[in-house]
């Protein structure tokens, strides 16, 4: 019986056969991977054209590269007895032996590019070497010649034309067919080799076009050559920026180039990065460049980068990816932009700078950026709560429990959720997830910047709504504030109860009984609240735990009597929907940013923690006399504790709830009308006004 060497593993017949592959698959499948688009021929080829020490290199194109591409220079041309294996795999004029990658400096060194052409389209080849008569045309597919060289009249150089790239690989075709025109990335690349190969004259353009989308001369400056290519509007915005070892003799790092100064306007990032003369892209680099930029740049506008990077060539890695577009060593970077003796110089162009923002419009717009906040205008020692938490560490944190995840399919909490999506104002949404911190106006209010606008925002307002919504986003699944010793519900109860004005008419027995009746109807329903919304009662009647509605945020303590008040009292136990709103609306208003009880101390707030404040005032003493700050007239350990509290709760609006704000808070309809966001002033009006001044 014979043995079925295809059946499939795990059948019967055993596990299948290891075949070898044949050599025209695996010629394919590699020049899939060198050749991934059009653009990648296009890189390829000019990258040769480059090593052939052309001065001009021109590229046409048709259908995005996959009807034509034609890449023509004035390089040295190629020898004709070389011909026959120019498109085999590994056949390089480059480098004879492993080692010589060390110190590799030439754009292409595998001899692959153009072999893996032949695979996935038709390439012909007309090459004339100098001192020749004539040139010889050539076609190949699948790596070999189609037929001999053909004596032909030919320029100076060599011209590889590709044409029908990827006929016989049908779904990729489709896919590029299909996606946008790969021209403007051929375009890209011509651009970027144009800035920084100065003594090479490029041009690219489409097929049957009369005028080159690129074409730039050669040139001895490199302002020019960005010029050229990307206008004179860009290079008035540049600045010149140069880094090396200051020991020239044992020199490891070398950078030049240029980049764009706070008036340069773009909608996209620009950066153009040559390791070692080869283009390559650097997604680590480009976002901490962006991340610099983002501080003094409108939020809507990007930068504009150039930069060359030299390094000893054992320390770069040009065979790290398969089309050669990442090529740096990182441990090279590291060790070089670590070393203390290094310099730096940057310097301006010559040529005015034109404004690209109006400067009615120029306004600071990162959230990052604290030159424009208030602090930044006080005199006098920071706080230390500054130096407790960065901004950028809180809203780590904080973005870290955006998705918590669900504790049940409740329909009714789901509903409430729908209820805050469908109540969204979209204006007011755009404003708190756009918006600047500038700094606290008052007791009540804070400033924020959206644009040119500034807005007073009510933060009591904001922050109830706030914990509200993320009350009912984390249900079920909250971490928990442990309580440093359990809190007796009667007693929070019965404080509650003295300290309500409402209840001023009640005698203390009664008040007792409404202690103890609210009490009865927590511990009743203890297990649910414990289970939704993490408020742990024990069975003595304790209060031991608290949920996290926000991290790195504790609520004000001193309201927790007036919380458990309002839980015991104002919630419809009965009625699901309705229990968890006014719960959420509960822990909302506990959790809020209420402006400390003891009152601010700054100001005309002082004169409250003057120790004989009762016989001034009866005595008449004028007002100013009752501001004065004399410390043995203080209740010094009260301002203190009052200073300190005000301090935190201004600390926690900047770092916490700000923040949370902007990724958390749907502002719901009714904020645009009662009061909580006030405009209360417009740059653009304000520079008119200034203006007739």
């Amino acid at each position: 019986m014979e043995v079925d060497d295809t059946a499939p593993r795990g059948g019967s017949g055993g596990p299948p056969r290891i075949r070898r592959l044949e050599e025209s698959v695996v010629n394919r499948i590699a020049a899939g991977e060198v050749i991934q688009r059009p653009s990648s021929a296009v890189k390829e080829l000019v990258e040769n054209s480059i090593d052939a020490g052309a001065s001009t290199v021109s590229v046409t194109v048709k259908d995005g590269g996959l009807k034509l591409i034609q890449v023509s220079d004035d390089g040295h041309g190629i020898r004709c007895e070389d011909l026959p294996i120019l498109c085999e795999r590994h056949t390089t004029s480059k480098l004879s032996a492993y080692e010589d990658l060390q110190t590799i400096k030439s754009m292409g060194f595998r001899g692959e590019a153009l072999a893996s052409m032949t695979y996935v389209g038709h390439v012909t080849v007309t090459t004339i070497t100098e001192g020749q008569l004539h040139g010889y045309r050539v076609s190949y597919r699948d790596g070999v010649m189609e037929n001999d060289p053909k004596p032909c009249a030919a320029v100076k150089g060599t011209q590889v034309m590709v044409e029908n790239l990827f006929y016989n690989m049908v779904a990729r075709r489709k896919t590029l067919e299909n996606s946008n025109d790969d021209y403007p990335k051929i375009v890209d690349f011509i651009s970027r080799f144009a800035v920084h190969h100065i003594n090479v004259n490029f041009s690219c353009r489409k097929h049957g076009a009369n005028r080159a989308d690129v074409h730039s001369g050669s040139t001895s400056s490199r302002l020019d050559a960005i010029r050229n290519v990307y206008g004179a509007s860009v290079v008035r915005d540049l600045m010149e920026i140069q880094v090396s070892d200051e020991n020239a003799v044992d020199e490891i790092f070398k950078m030049d180039g240029f980049i764009s100064n706070a008036n340069y306007v773009a909608k996209k990032t620009t950066m153009i990065l040559f390791i070692n003369d080869r283009l390559v892209d650097c997604t680590s680099l480009k976002r901490a460049t962006e991340f610099v930029y983002s501080a003094i740049l409108p939020q809507a506008s990007k930068p504009f980068i150039y930069m060359s990077i030299n390094l000893p060539p054992e320390h770069v890695d040009v065979n790290i990816h398969p089309t050669k577009k990442e090529a740096l060593n990182s441990s090279a970077l590291t060790q070089s932009n670590t070393r203390k003796d290094m310099g730096t110089e940057i310097s301006t162009p010559t040529g005015d700078k034109s404004q690209k923002i109006p400067v009615s419009q120029m306004v600071r717009t990162d959230p990052r950026d604290p030159s424009g906040r208030l602090h930044t205008y006080w005199q006098g020692q920071s706080s230390n709560l500054e130096k407790k938490s960065d901004l950028v560490t809180v809203r780590n944190i904080v973005r870290s429990r955006r998705n918590p995840k669900d504790a049940g399919d409740l329909s009714s909490r789901h509903e409430l959720l729908t209820e805050i999506d469908s109540n969204l104002h979209p204006g007011l949404f755009d404003i708190v997830k756009n918006c600047t911190y500038v700094g606290v106006a008052d007791e009540v209010f804070a400033l924020i910047q959206h644009n040119t606008l500034l807005y007073l925002v009510n933060v009591v307002n904001v922050s109830k709504e706030l914990m509200y919504q993320q009350a009912l986003c984390r249900f079920g699944n909250f971490n928990a504030i442990q309580l440093s010793e359990p809190a007796p519900l009667r007693e929070l109860l019965t404080m509650a109860l003295k300290d309500d004005e409402s209840m001023s008419d009640v005698n203390e027995k009664e008040k007792l009984e409404i202690a103890e009746v609210n009490t009865e109807i927590l511990r009743e329903n203890a297990e649910m609240i414990n289970e939704y919304f993490s408020i742990h009662i024990d069975q003595g009647g304790n209060l031991t735990r608290l949920p996290v509605v926000l991290d790195q945020y504790t609520p004000d303590m001193d309201r927790l009597p007036e919380f458990m008040l309002t839980l015991g009292n104002d919630i419809a136990w009965d009625v699901e929907k309705e229990c968890f709103r006014t719960a959420a609306a509960a822990i909302g208003n506990f959790y809020a940013l209420h402006p400390p009880i003891l009152p601010n101390p700054s100001g005309k707030g002082i004169r409250l923690y003057k120790k004989n404040k009762d016989s001034m005032e009866s005595a008449g003493q004028a007002d100013n006399d009752l501001t004065s700050t004399d410390e043995d007239d203080m209740d010094q350990e009260l301002v203190a504790e009052a200073e300190a509290a005000w301090a935190q709760r201004e600390w926690t609006i900047q770092h916490v709830l700000f923040p949370s704000m902007r990724l958390f808070l749907k502002p719901p309809k009714s904020m645009a009308t009662d009061g909580t966001f006030v405009q209360i002033a417009s740059l653009d009006k304000l520079y008119k006004i200034f203006e007739r001044c």
